[in-house]
């Protein structure tokens, strides 16, 4: 699967932003779905996960209340809602795919887990 993100720019702190993500292929409802971030001099970090049931989604503790990931199964596509965002939500946002049926691994948060990647989005929370 192909994976093109989209939706960053700058907000500042408090504000809101909406990521997509559209995949591109065949049977995207039995990939879980993924975001993680990269800040500048840091690691790529695990931010949520999704499978195609509802609810199995997991989100790490830094983002939970406040981010909200979701997927259009029929467009193929992965959203992440962020809500009261601050500036160490600064990063590139990456959307990530591992073909799971059966969802084990929404709550892997391990990068090495997924096999497809999109090429990022920057996201800039000024405060």
């Amino acid at each position: 699967v192909q994976l093109q993100a989209s939706g960053g720019g700058l907000v500042q702190a408090g504000g809101s932003l909406r990521l997509s993500c559209a995949a591109s292929g065949r049977s995207f409802s039995r990939y879980v779905m993924a975001w993680f971030r990269q800040a500048p001099g840091k690691e790529r970090e695990f931010v949520a996960a999704i499978g195609w049931r509802a609810g199995n989604i997991y989100y790490a503790d830094s983002v939970k209340g406040r981010f909200t990931i979701s997927r259009d199964n029929a467009e193929n596509t992965v959203y992440l809602q962020m809500n009261s965002l601050k500036p160490e939500d600064t990063a590139v946002y990456y959307c990530a795919a591992k073909r799971d049926y059966y969802g084990d691994y929404v709550s892997s948060g391990r990068s090495s887990d997924f096999d497809s990647w999109g090429q990022g989005t920057q996201v800039t929370v000024s405060s």
